[in-house]
Formats: C-alpha cells, sequence, structure tokens
C-alpha cells in the first residue's frame, strides 16, 4: 500500500500541513530575515530587470570581441545616455501636461460627479434592466475603485519605502552582468551524475521563461504604447503623453493592465468630448487586437503557454496577497514553478520508464 500513488500523495500534504503549522508557530523567528527580503527584494528585482534587457545587448557586444567589462561600460554608457534622452525629450511636456491635469482635476472631479448624479436622478425613467445593470456597474466600479486605491496607496508606499534602498539597484546589475555565468556551474558542482544533468536543465528552463517573460512583457507594453499614442494623437485626446506613460506601466501586467489603463483615457475623452470616449474605446480595441493577433504570439510564442483564466485568478489572488508587488511577480513566479515541476514530472516518468525497462 505505501506504493500507491494516493498513499504517498496523502503522506506528502500531511507533512506539509505539518511543517506548515509549526513554521506559523513559530513565525516571530523569521520576522528579522522577512524584514531583510522586503528591503533586498524590490532593489534585486529591478536589477534583475535591467540584466535580462540588457542581455542581448551584452551577448552582441561580446560576440564582436568586446571584453567582459568593455560590455558592461558601454551597456552602462548606452542606459545613461538613453534616461538623459527621455529627461531631456520627454520630460518637458510630460510635465506641462502634468500641471494641466492638476490645474483641471477639480473640474475633472465635478464633471464626473455630476454625470453621477445625473444617471441617479433619472434611474426612475429607465427600463428595469438597465436600472439593474446601472446598480452592478455601480457595485463594480466602487468594488474595482477600492481595489485600485488600495494598489495605489501600497504601491506608493513601496515606492517611499524602497528610496532609500534603490542605491542597490546598480550593484546587482552590475554583478548580474559580470557573473551570470557563475551562477549555475556554482550550484551545479554541490551534485553529480543524473542529478546534475537534471537540475541545469531545470535553471536552464528557469533562465529562458524569465528572460522572455521580461523582454517580451517589456517589449509587448512598448509596442501597444506605440500604438495607443499614435492613436490618441490622431483623434486629438488630452493628455496623451500622460496616458500613454502609464499604460506602459499598466500593460506590463497581462490582461487586467490594459483595462486599468483604459480607465483614465475613457474618463478623459468622456470629459472632454462625449463622441471622443467612442474613438478612446475603437483605439483601445485596435490596440488589443493587434496585440492579441499579431504581437504576443510572435514575441512570446508557446514559451509561458499559460491559460488567461490562470492568469486572471493568479493576479487577483497575488493582488489581495501581496498588493501591487504580488500582481507584478505572480505570472513570472508561477512561470517558474511551473518550469520545476515539469521538469520532476519528466525526472519521475524518465525513471518508471527505465525501471519498467529492467522489469
Amino acid at each position: 500500500m505505501t506504493r500507491k500513488l494516493w498513499f504517498q500523495a496523502g503522506v506528502g500534504i500531511l507533512l506539509a500541513l505539518l511543517i506548515i503549522k509549526l513554521f506559523v508557530e513559530i513565525s516571530w523567528v523569521f520576522v528579522p530575515f522577512v524584514i531583510i527580503a522586503k528591503t533586498i527584494l524590490v532593489p534585486l528585482l529591478l536589477g534583475v530587470v535591467l540584466f535580462y534587457i540588457t542581455e542581448p545587448l551584452q551577448r552582441f557586444l561580446e560576440k564582436r570581441k568586446f571584453p567582459r567589462w568593455g560590455s558592461i561600460l558601454t551597456i552602462l554608457l548606452c542606459l545613461a545616455a538613453l534616461i538623459w534622452l527621455f529627461v531631456a525629450i520627454v520630460g518637458p511636456p510630460v510635465m506641462k501636461q502634468v500641471d494641466a491635469l492638476v490645474k483641471n482635476s477639480p473640474y475633472i472631479a465635478s464633471e464626473v460627479k455630476s454625470s453621477i448624479d445625473y444617471i441617479l436622478q433619472h434611474r426612475d425613467a429607465m427600463p428595469q434592466q438597465l436600472d439593474e445593470m446601472i446598480d452592478k456597474a455601480i457595485h463594480s466600479v466602487e468594488s474595482i475603485a477600492v481595489l485600485f486605491g488600495k494598489l495605489l496607496i501600497q504601491f506608493f508606499q513601496s515606492v517611499v519605502q524602497t528610496t532609500f534602498t534603490l542605491i542597490l539597484v546598480p550593484f546587482f546589475f552590475i554583478f548580474l552582468l559580470k557573473d551570470h555565468e557563475k551562477f549555475a556551474p556554482f550550484i551545479l558542482k554541490f551534485f553529480n551524475g543524473k542529478k546534475k544533468i537534471w537540475l541545469g536543465k531545470t535553471l536552464s528552463d528557469i533562465n529562458v521563461v524569465l528572460r522572455s517573460y521580461i523582454q517580451g512583457q517589456l517589449l509587448i507594453s512598448f509596442l501597444l504604447a506605440v500604438i495607443m499614442y499614435i492613436g490618441y494623437l490622431i483623434i486629438g485626446l488630452e493628455y496623451a503623453l500622460l496616458l500613454v506613460i502609464f499604460a506602459f506601466f499598466m500593460n506590463v501586467i497581462p490582461f487586467i493592465g490594459p483595462w486599468i489603463a483604459f480607465t483614465p483615457a475613457l474618463i478623459i475623452g468622456f470629459l472632454q468630448d462625449p463622441k471622443l470616449a467612442i474613438w478612446v474605446s475603437v483605439v483601445t480595441l485596435v490596440a488589443q487586437q493587434t496585440d492579441s493577433n499579431f504581437i504576443t504570439p510572435n514575441v512570446m510564442g508557446k514559451t509561458l503557454d499559460i491559460h488567461p483564466l490562470t492568469v486572471i485568478t493568479l493576479i487577483l489572488a497575488a493582488g489581495n496577497i501581496a498588493g501591487f508587488l504580488g500582481i507584478l511577480l505572480a505570472i513570472p513566479a508561477y512561470a517558474v514553478g511551473k518550469a520545476i515541476v515539469s521538469n520532476v514530472y519528466g525526472m519521475r516518468r524518465e525513471i518508471k520508464e527505465t525501471a519498467m525497462k529492467d522489469l
């Protein structure tokens, strides 16, 4: 009976629950380690993102016989030049639009309130089905607003808390550029035989998953932002550049991010001209269809292969558990976990097939 899969799975679940119970009872022991991990986590993640963004450039330079220090120096100079260009070219119009938005924010708030009051005052004259739809929409908007407000507050709190630790980002980034090839050999030297081969393949798969997700998601966000900016300029939407920069960062979150970015654009378009709200919807629809049918299939391919329902569930759960940071980490963490589980399953199947051959 002990060889049965259901028995082994049951014992494994019971042991996992027992370990979790013990960890909960002595959780105070891990508080200092959690604080240290939180302090280091954000700079480390930013360093990893920067590394995967610039890693193709480093490979290109080193294929052209650049020494490692030369490739690192070139990358740092390129990043500094890009930041300077962004601040010099994009900074002034962004600040201008931010100032205009701040000055017009009382008017925008007043118009939104007037529109909601008008709808509520004329609810009696509306059909019952439309009235029920409005009730559902109001409750949905309230829930989304509360969730978005919490995430926004958590995001700004995280920014403030990690401002003093951002000095670590260049150190992590340069360290990864310099010694990233030593990470896998350092771990593999503690193993031998088939375990070493399996672990090497698992680490390689994790590297591919992270590289594909980070590079692919940022490229998709950039292309979507360009498409939306062109569309907003064509329809004459105000604060186009500001909305597109916001959309770029929100589009990093799969599926839900584009809708978060769409909401402020729709509100501003409606207040500018009610007909413009329709054109904002059209621009967003064109951008999303272009992304779904052309950009994402060609950029991501089948590397991640995660069902949309799984993505939405992960994002909502991670958002409630860990806030904005949880939303950003949910999909890559799941993809890494999936790669590990796939390799474990492959190893078990190989062992089983070998045992069957011996019989």
